[in-house]
């Protein structure tokens, strides 16, 4: 529906699960402020007439188009040795990050990541190598779990998160041996971003 629906099956018969999928759209998109409760239930009455894909359409055109949910795994463990990590874009961040990298560089770039989880945990072992972790603006960040042999660990983004703020937070733990880890923000520079 809105962009989800083929030409082809606007004369297709609606299932129930059809329905009520199409009906859980009209209640998020009422829970969100983008419905009055009286559209929202004069569109739920239009659906649950409805007997075609093509009859529900109209019901939800002017909403927007629904993400594909894709399941995110709890825990992912990343693994490198004498080469590059490097994760940036749009990619799912699990609740529980594994990061295990030897001899060479580690480099998560979350800014445009999807997280879904409040609290994400990174657990990290790098041995003579570095490790950047950038985070989305607003994003704070622990490492205080972070245990150095013969190098650093820099953070330069606020440890505990506002009351009341609802962006992410990240509890890093582990060890980096020979080498550095930095927990940052983006880089500017006119139009330059890093």
């Amino acid at each position: 529906m809105s962009g989800e629906l083929v030409p082809a099956r606007r004369d297709l018969r609606m299932s129930n699960a059809d329905r009520d999928a199409v009906v859980d759209r009209l209640n998020t998109a009422a829970a969100e402020g983008r419905l009055t409760l009286a559209e929202f239930e004069e569109r739920v009455d239009g659906v649950l007439r409805a007997r075609t894909f093509g009859e529900v359409e109209p019901f939800v055109a002017d909403l927007p188009a629904v993400e594909p949910v894709v399941a995110v795994p709890e825990v992912v463990e990343l693994r490198s040795q004498a080469g590059e990590l490097r994760r940036k874009g749009r990619w799912s961040v699990p609740r529980r990050l594994s990061v295990r990298a030897k001899a060479g560089s580690v480099h998560l770039d979350l800014r445009e990541a999807v997280i879904s989880h409040r609290v994400v945990e990174i657990e990290l072992a790098c041995q003579a190598g570095s490790a950047t972790i950038v985070l989305p603006p607003g994003a704070t960040a622990n490492i205080d779990g972070v245990t150095t042999t013969a190098g650093s660990a820099r953070v330069k983004v606020p440890a505990t998160p506002e009351p009341g703020s609802t962006a992410p937070h990240f509890v890093i733990t582990g060890s980096t041996a020979a080498g550095s880890l930095s927990v940052r923000y983006e880089y500017r520079l006119w139009n330059w971003r890093w």
